[in-house]
């Protein structure tokens, strides 16, 4: 089942094992289940500390779990962890076999102090780019701390039961049976929902930090070179965001970035925080931003923080990107995550043999089309104007697909649902005026992103489009305050622009930092 350059790795990497562990498979007559035999098989022949067992009794077959021998094992497998999915098997294996994890100490220790029982269970599709993150998160708390389980599912094969709990988006994570999360979520997201005291904690420290140099708000590709630029000054440096890694974590295919001729989200955003803790930058992650206060007679602006905390510095870099831009019609809402969507390589395999419609016909739009036909039974593909937007080739590739609809010159005017599920959308016709109604199980939107500069107004000047006007070197209208990338002016939203303006910004600030803080001269008069 593994080829030979896989099972060459995987054994090289099983080395690594410090004590015995144990696979337990529960099986069934099904295929899948003889693809879980030999790929547990496989496994257990390429270390001599990893024992296979095959007499489970989970009700969900096929499953395997991996535990130590005589404990009870905490980390269950319903599906075959290949594709994205095949480094949480490893990383798995690795963990309960005594390999410590990187993580910091203290993350650690937090982990082992949660009290109580948490049976945590996720929902995922093995093309989910965003899936293995939780469940590395959650495997990694399962061994750590002997009240965690963790269980992932994959929907694909476990359809009946998607349908039953209503998943209809991934990762989707239930704890003890109840709705916990949707979406990526790092294991330090995780632990700020499950430990009650963490805020209060978090919020007395940040409050009790001195004043920065340069203060970044965003962690995404504009917010990581403004950091670098500005800690390579030498200057006192911090990044605060809410999701380091910021719209990049939510982006598969990046084959435009040069001299990187292709590379995932997740994976760049891994790289731009490695990069920026190469230097003495503090960074300070999961905190919101929701107010900014220009410098007063102490020459410090302060961001407020939605934890209650307050960060003071000399200068502020302002990079919080962009977001999904929504419909705004009735019912959008109310079924987000309940068949209606934002990626299609994530939640694309869940609608599998169904219809879905795709809002959008730029480049996002139909290459979101394309992907999906290949899936659903049907695509149905709606846009505003009169024409697609997207490049000629893409174009020409949606139009050779039997099995997809295009219309245009369609708004969408409303989602339906039966209260717990899309069943379908409503649209009216731009030329004629009439109502019209499609039946589908899902939706998928793909109209462009809006800034995330709602907490500024009344601070620094926005454009009509609620983007921060900046000039040449990055700064707003309020001295001091600078800002780069996608919630900027600035043209053309891509990653290397957003890097570039953020080393922008980052010297800007520092020259700002340089005048005003130069001492005051008296002109010398020849005489």
């Amino acid at each position: 089942m593994l080829d030979t350059n896989i099972r060459n790795q995987l054994k090289t990497y099983l080395e690594r094992l410090q004590q015995p562990v144990e696979l337990v498979a529960s099986l069934d007559a099904s295929a899948k289940a003889a693809e879980m035999r030999e790929l547990l098989s496989e496994i257990g022949t390429l270390s001599p500390l990893v024992r296979v067992r095959t007499d489970g009794t989970n009700v969900r077959r096929p499953s395997f779990a991996i535990g130590r021998p005589g404990e009870a094992a905490r980390i269950h497998f319903a599906g075959i962890p290949m594709g994205h999915e095949f480094t949480s098997l490893v990383l798995a294996l690795l963990q309960a076999g005594g390999y410590p994890p990187k993580v910091d100490v203290a993350t650690i220790e937090q982990i082992r102090g949660l009290a109580g029982t948490f049976r945590f269970e996720i929902f995922i599709s093995l093309s989910c780019h965003n899936c293995p993150d939780v469940v590395q998160a959650l495997n990694l708390m399962a061994v750590l701390n002997p009240g965690v389980e963790s269980v992932m599912i994959d929907g694909a094969l476990f359809q009946d039961e998607v349908e039953r709990r209503q998943v209809m988006a991934v990762p989707m994570v239930l704890l003890n049976g109840e709705p916990f999360g949707q979406g990526r979520m790092t294991l330090e997201e995780i632990l700020a929902k499950v430990d009650g005291g963490a805020g209060s904690r978090d919020a007395a420290k940040l409050n009790a930090k001195e004043a920065f140099d340069v203060l970044v708000v965003g962690g995404g590709p504009a917010g990581s070179a403004a950091a670098i630029y500005a800690a390579r000054k030498g200057i006192r440096t911090g990044v605060v965001a809410e999701r380091f890694g910021g719209q990049v974590l939510d982006t598969l295919a990046i084959e435009n970035l040069i001299s990187v001729p292709h590379t995932e989200g997740p994976k760049l955003a891994a790289a731009l925080e490695q990069h920026v803790r190469e230097y003495e930058v503090d960074i300070m992650n999961l905190q919101r931003a929701e107010a900014i206060v220009p410098a007063g007679d102490d020459g410090l602006a302060q961001v407020r923080l939605a934890s209650g905390a307050t960060l003071r510095a000399k200068s502020v870099i302002i990079a919080t990107g962009a977001r999904w831009r929504e419909m705004n019609v009735p019912g959008e809402r109310e079924y987000k995550a309940k068949g209606v969507c934002f990626c299609p390589h994530c939640d694309g395999p869940l609608f599998k043999g169904k219809r879905v419609a795709v809002i959008g016909g730029g480049n996002s739009g139909v290459e979101a089309a394309i992907d999906l036909a290949g899936i659903v039974a049907h695509v149905t593909l709606l846009e505003f104007d009169s024409k697609l937007r997207a490049d000629a080739v893409l174009r020409a590739k949606l139009t050779s697909l039997p099995n997809v609809t295009v219309i245009t010159s369609a708004q969408t005017t409303e989602v339906r649902g039966d209260g717990e599920k899309v069943t379908g959308l409503g649209y009216q016709d731009r030329i004629s005026g009439e109502a019209r109604r499609i039946d589908l199980e899902g939706i998928f939107v793909q109209i462009g992103l809006l800034p995330n500069t709602g907490w500024l107004k009344g601070t620094v000047a926005l454009s009509t489009r609620g983007e921060i006007e900046v000039d040449a070197r990055g700064q707003t209208s309020v001295p001091g305050i600078f800002a780069a990338g996608d919630a900027t002016t600035v043209p053309y939203k891509q990653i290397i622009i957003s890097m570039g303006e953020g080393a922008k910004a980052a010297l800007g600030a520092f020259d700002h930092l340089i005048r005003s803080s130069a001492p005051a001269t008296t002109a010398k008069v020849p005489v």
